[in-house]
């Protein structure tokens, strides 16, 4: 039994094994609770059942008990990585999988995570080999690192169009890595409106099962990156006269800083200008004869958006050139008293994949 981990780990991991042990049919055990956001784990597990159909290997899916993994970690979430919270959690994955093995009737279990280039090898075989003499099995571990390994590995994800995952699979490993970066944790963002975000886990995990459509109807395609600026709306409200009304902030709104006050200038056709900060006003009436929609409040929209891009049309019917980051707000009705904005909102350079079929 081979307890799995990601497909770019196990893709290769897996071939190794059937050439070095041709008699032996391997099982897989996707057990893999520290992976988040669920979202996240969910496609890492797509993309496993994705491999192992092209390797013929049978795979079954351990329980997502996150709970159970976050309260065996409580007190370790600012180690780094290959730390004891790392140690924590191959212990219990390692201690799932084997009880799995036994119940299957199997005398030896192994795991993908040997292969990743970012685990210690070391502390993998510790932790393998305690739980197999407490079961009495024989816990494998193979260093297909070695020899060009990692390389060979990488080489076949790439030829496989596998999903390759940027980070761990943690929260903490993913916050510290983000800092590390000066990056934005956008993988742990998910905006109250449900609205799916450019290069966000259910944007991929979208793009992805559509793969799997084509790829069972034969369809040719071929998976692309490209370099785009990316936004995120960390939060926003508009107050007029220090009460909060509902307002809609469209796509790659944006502020100097975060703050900004005035009132309404003047209007160009259905667009109201702000005195200050480039910030523009429309009416709901005029978004839904955009938009072609038909929202009857302002909060409707905020909770129920249609979709990102066409969002992005519609700006794009409203901005001067194509480059506009001002802030346009949807509102009910356009204030005619002092206005109070904030605008906590990140754009940044960020890569996404693109689907293209052929």
């Amino acid at each position: 039994m081979v307890h799995i981990c990601c497909s770019v780990d196990s893709h290769y991991f897996l071939q190794k094994l059937q050439e070095e042990f041709p008699q032996e049919k391997l099982t897989g055990f996707f057990y893999d609770p520290n992976i988040h956001p669920y979202s996240e784990y969910y496609l890492r597990l797509l993309d496993v059942k994705r491999s192992c159909k092209m390797l013929g290997i049978d795979l079954i899916e351990g329980e997502y008990d996150v709970e159970k993994w976050l309260s065996l970690v409580k007190g370790f979430e600012n180690e780094p990585e290959k730390g004891a919270r790392c140690g924590i959690c191959f212990d219990r994955r390692f201690e799932v999988s084997a009880h799995k093995a036994k119940e299957l009737g199997e005398s030896s279990y192994t795991s993908t995570l040997l292969t990743s280039p970012k685990k210690s090898l070391e502390q993998l075989r510790v932790a393998g080999d305690a739980l197999g003499k407490e079961l009495g099995l024989t816990f494998l571990a193979p260093d297909y690192r070695k020899a060009s390994g990692t390389q060979e590995q990488n080489i076949m994800a790439k030829e496989d169009a596998l999903y390759r995952q940027d980070y761990c699979g943690c929260l903490y490993a993913l916050n510290i890595q983000r800092d590390q970066q000066e990056k934005l944790a956008d993988e742990l963002f998910q905006p109250i409106s449900g609205q799916i975000q450019p290069e966000s886990i259910e944007e991929r995990i979208e793009m992805y099962e559509h793969r799997w459509k084509l790829e069972d109807k034969n369809i040719g395609h071929k998976i692309i990156k490209q370099r785009f600026l990316n936004w995120r709306l960390l939060s926003g409200l508009l107050r007029v006269r220090k009460e909060v009304v509902p307002a809609h902030f469209l796509p790659y709104s944006t502020l100097k800083g975060e703050y900004s006050r005035g009132k309404i200038e003047y209007t160009v056709g259905n667009v109201h200008h702000m005195n200050r900060d480039e910030v523009r006003f429309i009416t709901l009436s005029y978004y839904n004869n955009l938009a072609t929609t038909n929202y009857k409040t302002v909060t409707e929209l905020i909770f129920s958006p249609p979709l990102f891009e066409d969002e992005i049309a519609l700006r794009e019917k409203l901005g001067v050139t194509p480059y506009d980051l001002s802030t346009i707000l949807v509102v009910d009705e356009i204030p005619d008293k002092k206005i109070e904005i904030i605008c906590q909102s990140k754009t940044y350079s960020d890569v996404k994949e693109v689907l293209i079929p052929c």
